[in-house]
């Protein structure tokens, strides 16, 4: 069902991190409702704002990583394109950044 699929070990992580922070939102929201706080984000933000906001950022910081690993290697001499885990742990402290301080 999933042949087409490319689902490495980073991919899996990701998407499945994905999922259980929308789990845990969930959960959360459920048990304490969020109110409106203005943080370094221009507009006042809820935390399922703040969460949609960092998993955007997360998505395009991972794409332009996959997009830029061929250069990366290329600008440092590297002998093989940096790991895809870099982009992910980049894009975990701009989520917490954002669902802390946003």
């Amino acid at each position: 069902m999933f042949d087409w699929m490319v689902w490495t070990t980073p991919v899996a992580v990701f998407f499945t991190s994905i999922a259980l922070m929308l789990a845990g939102m969930t959960v959360w929201e459920i048990k304490s409702p969020t109110i409106l706080r203005k943080g370094f984000l221009p507009i006042a933000t809820t935390r399922g704002d703040r969460l949609f906001i960092g998993l955007l950022g997360a998505a395009y910081i991972n794409l332009a990583f996959v997009g830029l690993a061929g250069k990366f290697a290329a600008w440092f001499q590297l002998e093989q394109e940096p790991s895809v885990w870099i982009s992910f742990a980049i894009s975990m402290v701009v989520l917490v950044l954002v669902m802390r301080k946003g």
